[in-house]
């Protein structure tokens, strides 16, 4: 393993962590809304925020690219005020697998919110528990395990991403070139005993993390 090998395989460690991270933040909460509450627009939520799973990878690194890109519509107020772009950075790979994992993270959670025994939940309000009190002392508890295999699945999503990230972060050596885009890059010039390792690598991680995630998911389908 050479020093490049090693710099792939820590990025997409720090990428995927990072992006896990968020998804926790983001996902828990949104998988409680989307199954808690019943508002207008709340299956058109569900779609926008499923579309990164269906999507090809391209053309969502495409509506990346349209929004946070140098002269996106995020992207250039950003620029204009910091002078800094979040293209070509190992932070877009972040936002590439934050943005294609995030689906998993909120259909698993919603699910296994959605399978919390409403009895429970009007006990808790019945003995005074908020709302909120409830959330954090019944529900996600007892949906745990179901929140437990969508950390999982995202996490082995975020490890995967390959076609978003490439259109945002782009292919640099030691900044960007997460294991996915090592691999296509090692393949591509040949290099194909360094590209055998990578893959077994990330097929072995991802079918432990795939055992792990459907040990806990089962409990909910």
């Amino acid at each position: 393993m050479d020093g490049s090998f090693l710099v792939s395989i820590r990025l997409s460690f720090q990428v995927a962590f990072v992006s896990t991270f968020l998804i926790v933040l983001i996902g828990i909460p949104a998988a409680y809304l989307l199954a808690r509450k019943d508002f207008m627009g709340r299956e058109l939520l569900d779609v926008v925020f499923t579309l990164p799973l269906v999507l090809p990878p391209t053309v969502t690194g495409y509506y990346l690219i349209i929004v946070f890109g140098r002269n996106g519509w995020i992207g250039k107020f950003i620029y204009e005020w910091t002078g800094w772009s979040i293209m070509f950075t190992w932070y877009a790979a972040v936002l590439a697998s934050f943005i294609v994992a995030l689906p998993l993270m909120i259909k698993t959670a919603r699910a296994a919110i959605d399978s919390v025994d409403k009895g429970l939940i009007e006990a808790s309000y019945t003995l005074g528990l908020s709302e909120f009190d409830t959330a954090i002392k019944v529900v996600i508890p007892l949906a745990k395990r179901g929140i437990i295999a969508g950390i999982m699945l995202s996490f082995s999503r975020a490890m995967g991403e390959f076609g978003a990230t490439l259109m945002l972060a782009g292919n640099l050596p030691g900044r960007t070139d997460t294991m996915p885009i090592a691999i296509y890059s090692l393949s591509g010039s040949g290099e194909w005993a360094k590209a055998h390792v990578m893959v077994v690598l990330m097929t072995g991680l991802s079918g432990v993390l795939l055992y792990v995630a459907n040990r806990y998911a089962k409990t909910i389908l």
